[in-house]
């Protein structure tokens, strides 16, 4: 925890921020997040600094409202059927934040199976839309537990595809590709590289770059100064506890 002003703040708000900020300045795209912290990241966006962001319920209505996590949206802006969530996609107008099981240090993620495809020791998710959501649209991570079995030297299986591959994919997979951030419970990363090579951000309050560092997989590209990640507004620390996430489901996500 962290004291920011007179009021503690606890890892699991710190990362709600950090997830807000990757939709910052996004103008009126579709946020597709997954996991708790990332869903109230979207909606502490959508009533602070990125109010055109659109919000869906998860199935196939957009909201006008921003109902607490977990709670049903009372009004309904539009309908987002399959098809129409494909166009969204397809046109880049998305910016998902998706979950992941392995993501090396190119940003290539694995959500399907632990260990080789033809036989694996651990069966997961399976592919899903993740190659269509990288090659198309805005995709960051979420890492709740950030540690060297998640962040690794080389991932079983590509999902999302990375920097390295798209470019080796060529001009077809690299127009529209972007990983902008990963989030983890210790930090914040992104890829502005001259290679692309996985970059630490940030840290959040009482996290040392050291823990990071030992906690991940591979070589990290990290600059002289690291700065934490910055402390929520009085405003932000209210809206995340009495409207976002008033249950505090964020606490059992993220350990403090």
């Amino acid at each position: 925890m962290s004291d920011a002003g007179t009021t503690t703040v606890t890892r699991a708000e710190y990362c709600v921020v950090a997830c807000a900020e990757a939709w910052r300045g996004a103008g009126e795209v579709l946020a597709s997040p997954m996991g708790t912290v990332p869903t109230a990241g979207a909606r502490l966006a959508r009533l602070t600094f990125s109010p055109g962001l659109l919000l869906t319920d998860g199935e196939a209505l957009l909201m006008a409202d921003v109902p607490a996590v977990g709670a049903r949206a009372e009004v309904v802006e539009g309908w987002l059927p399959y098809r129409q969530h494909l166009a969204l996609v397809a046109s880049g107008r998305r910016h998902v934040m998706m979950g992941a099981s392995q993501i090396d240090r190119w940003g290539n993620q694995n959500i399907s199976c632990i260990g080789d495809w033809a036989r694996p020791e651990r069966q997961l998710l399976g592919v899903r839309g993740a190659p269509v959501n990288t090659l198309n649209n805005p995709t960051s991570y979420w890492v709740p537990r950030h540690s060297p079995r998640v962040f690794v030297e080389r991932v079983d299986m590509v999902c999302g595809v990375g920097y390295d591959r798209a470019a080796a994919a060529g001009p077809s997979a690299t127009r529209y590709h972007r990983v902008p951030e990963v989030i983890s419970d210790l930090g914040v990363f992104d890829f502005e590289t001259p290679d692309h090579a996985m970059r630490l951000r940030s840290v959040h309050p009482g996290v040392t770059v050291e823990q990071v560092v030992a906690a991940t997989g591979f070589p990290l590209v990290v600059p002289d100064e690291v700065p934490f990640t910055r402390d929520p507004t009085a405003e932000e620390l209210r809206l995340i506890r009495e409207v976002v996430d008033p249950a505090g489901a964020r606490d059992r996500e993220v350990r403090s």
